[in-house]
C-alpha cells in the first residue's frame, strides 16, 4: 500500500526543497519504507512515518527538480551554468572571514581524471584558481609526472572560499558548499577521482577514519571510482611520503591505461 502526503506536509516539504535548491542542493534520496509499515501500522503510526521518510510523489516530481545546467549538452557551458548559479556566494559565514573571492575550479571541462583537495589557500585566493602555490607547484609535477598536462585535468576543492588562517574546513561549510562540487562531478564525468588529503576523502566519502587506511584501495563515489593519496601541502612537510604518494598515482594511471614511468615524484 502506497502512504501519500497530506496536502499542508507536501506544501511544507516543497518550500523546504525550494529552499535546498536556492542553496545549490539538488540532489535527494529516498530511504526505503519498512515492509510491514503497509499492514502492520496505525493511522497515526502512518502519520508520524510520512513526516520522517521521503515519499514518492506522482502529482508532481518535486524531489527531483532539474538543474540550471541540465539543459545544457556543452560541459563547459553547463560548469558556466553552476559558476554563475553560485554567483557571489554568502551561503555560510566564510564570506564574512576575510576571503576575497570564490575559486570555483579549473581545467578540463571533459577530464578523464579530477583532483579534489580542501580549500583554497592565500594564493589560490588572490588568484583565483585552485592549486597555484606552493602545493599547487608539487600537484603540477605530480600530474607531469603521470604523463600528463594540468590542463588534461580538472582541478577543485570541497570548499571555495578560503577559511580564515587556513584552518581546517568546518563540517558545515563543506556541507554547505560541498553540492557545487557534486554539480561539477556530474558535468565533468570523470572516469577517476583522487582525493587529495583526509578532508577530502573524509567529506566526499563520509567515512572517518586515518590516512593510512583510506589509501591503497578503490572506492565507488556515484559510479566513478575515487581513490585517496596525501594532500600536496603534506608531501611538502613530510617529503618521505612522495613515494607513497607516486605509488597512490601509478595506481590510477593503470586505471585510466596511461603508461607508467619509473620516475617519482619530485
Amino acid at each position: 500500500m502506497t502512504l501519500i502526503l497530506d496536502p499542508n506536509l507536501k506544501q511544507a516539504l516543497a518550500e523546504r526543497i525550494r529552499f535546498y535548491n536556492e542553496l545549490g542542493i539538488y540532489d535527494f534520496y529516498q530511504r526505503p519504507l519498512p515492509k510491514a509499515a503497509s499492514v502492520e501500522l496505525e493511522p497515526e503510526e502512518r502519520k508520524e512515518m510520512a513526516r520522517t521518510i521521503a515519499l514518492p510523489v506522482t502529482e508532481e516530481d518535486m524531489f527531483a527538480p532539474a538543474k540550471p545546467e541540465s539543459g545544457a549538452t556543452d560541459p563547459g557551458k553547463a560548469l558556466r551554468i553552476i559558476r554563475e548559479d553560485l554567483g557571489d556566494c554568502t551561503r555560510c559565514l566564510l564570506h564574512k572571514q576575510g576571503r576575497k573571492q570564490i575559486v570555483f575550479g579549473v581545467g578540463n571541462p571533459e577530464a578523464d581524471l579530477m583532483f579534489i583537495g580542501e580549500a583554497p589557500g592565500a594564493d589560490e585566493d588572490e588568484q583565483g584558481e585552485p592549486f597555484v602555490g606552493r602545493a599547487g607547484q608539487l600537484l603540477n609535477n605530480m600530474i607531469k609526472a603521470m604523463g600528463l598536462r594540468r590542463e588534461d585535468v580538472y582541478i577543485a576543492n570541497i570548499i571555495k572560499c578560503r577559511p580564515p588562517g587556513n584552518r581546517t574546513p568546518e563540517r558545515d561549510e563543506c556541507e554547505t558548499c560541498s553540492p557545487f562540487l557534486l554539480r561539477q562531478i556530474a558535468v565533468i564525468k570523470p572516469k577517476v577521482i583522487v582525493a587529495l588529503g583526509a578532508v577530502a576523502a573524509k567529506t566526499l566519502l563520509a567515512i572517518n577514519a586515518p590516512m593510512a587506511e583510506l589509501r591503497g584501495r578503490w572506492y565507488d563515489f556515484r559510479g566513478t571510482k575515487l581513490a585517496v593519496t596525501y594532500h600536496p601541502a603534506f608531501l611538502l612537510r613530510d617529503p618521505r611520503q612522495k613515494k607513497e604518494a607516486w605509488k597512490d598515482l601509478q595506481r590510477v594511471m593503470k586505471e585510466l591505461n596511461l603508461p607508467i614511468p619509473t620516475k617519482p615524484v619530485e
